[in-house]
């Protein structure tokens, strides 16, 4: 358990779910449940019942440092990686790989978003374990592929091939996020897997794979080997992590790598990256409206609609509506279709043009 290590990956705006998500205060320390628990949080108790504490890590930009230390007070310092700037998930994965190899050159690592819900969190964890099992007894790269249940356009595929290590499936292909038609054809062919975002790897098998497919980010990386995990490791990332290259792990290393395996499961998992997939969520009434959290809500003649209100006492009331969203955080009210949900980041980026900052 001692070489067991958590990233959580906790730096996004999340501006698919403006106006609650904000760049100053984005999704991901929302209690969008009303658990009295963030997104963040809840990752966190859920690693932390299989990691031990000190060996949790979460990666955020330095703007939300204080955020981090404000709602999980139990992590040091070290423990929370700060990035001067966003540059996607391979410099962030890479940059907590380089701190804990020089904490622990033998730790298995699992890494995470800090947004997800799993409904069945006993079968989550049990295959978090046999996948750090997997990685520290094999040089392996893991995904984890959920099962379809729909032809989904929202989230990228993973096609598994037929050789397999155990319960492993080797990785054929990754495919970003398809039509709905070719969706339907990789639902009925039975190889290919909703692409989780949760990976899993030894310390080194991954930094091997930096080395091999992002050379131009570990040559600079590999300047700071002797400042991570020390008082000069701040001032190094300040004056290198910019100029790492903006790419994403999936791009950058999981499509080219050829020790790519997946673990099939399904541990009732949801990608909370829409208002959509709240929705989805839901617990809807007679007229399939869904109302969040202590919101107070009055629907007449309406069906389909999504309503989270930030204030618990104002109420509203809607006659006639069928298939929006309606969200009001702060100084910002949205009402927009469903359908045309893709348009939320315009709304934010011509509230912000038009109005100032404060709308963003």
């Amino acid at each position: 358990m001692k070489d067991n290590y958590c990233v959580i990956m906790g730096g996004g705006i999340g501006s698919r779910f403006w106006p609650f998500s904000r760049e100053s205060y984005p999704k991901q320390f929302l209690d969008f449940w009303g658990t009295g628990r963030s997104l963040l949080q809840m990752t966190f108790d859920r690693f932390n019942k299989i990691i031990p504490t000190e060996n949790i890590y979460i990666v955020t930009n330095e703007r939300y440092g204080d955020l981090i230390r404000e709602q999980l007070p139990e992590l040091q310092d070290k423990q929370i990686l700060l990035e001067p700037t966003r540059r996607n998930t391979a410099p962030c994965i890479a940059y907590a790989a380089y701190h804990i190899r020089n904490c622990n050159p033998n730790a298995n690592i699992v890494v995470a978003p800090s947004d997800h819900l799993i409904q069945k969190e006993d079968v989550f964890l049990a295959d978090v374990q046999k996948g750090l099992d997997f990685v520290r007894d094999n040089n392996a790269l893991v995904t984890l592929g959920i099962k379809p249940s729909r032809p989904e356009t929202g989230y990228g595929y993973i096609q598994s091939s037929e050789k397999k290590l155990g319960d492993f499936l080797k990785v054929k292909t990754f495919t970003e996020k398809p039509n709905l038609e070719l969706a339907k054809v990789f639902m009925q062919s039975g190889e290919f897997f909703w692409n989780s975002g949760l990976f899993l790897w030894n310390v080194n098998t991954i930094l091997d794979a930096f080395k091999k497919y992002l050379p131009e980010l570990t040559a600079r990386f590999d300047l700071g080997v002797p400042y991570f995990n020390s008082a000069e490791e701040r001032q190094f990332i300040q004056e290198h992590y910019p100029y790492s290259p903006n790419i994403s792990i999936d791009y950058g290393i999981m499509e080219k790598a050829d020790n790519v395996y997946m673990l099939c499961v399904d541990f009732g998992w949801a990608d909370l990256g829409t208002w959509g997939s709240l929705y989805e969520l839901g617990d809807p009434d007679e007229q399939q409206n869904v109302v969040l959290k202590s919101s107070k809500a009055l629907l007449y003649e309406s069906t389909g609609n999504l309503v989270s209100l930030e204030d618990p006492d104002r109420l509203l009331v809607v006659q006639g509506l069928d298939d929006h969203i309606i969200a009001e955080s702060g100084n910002v009210l949205m009402i927009c279709r469903k359908g045309d949900e893709q348009r939320i980041k315009q709304f934010m980026a011509d509230a912000r043009l038009k109005f100032g900052e404060e709308y963003n």
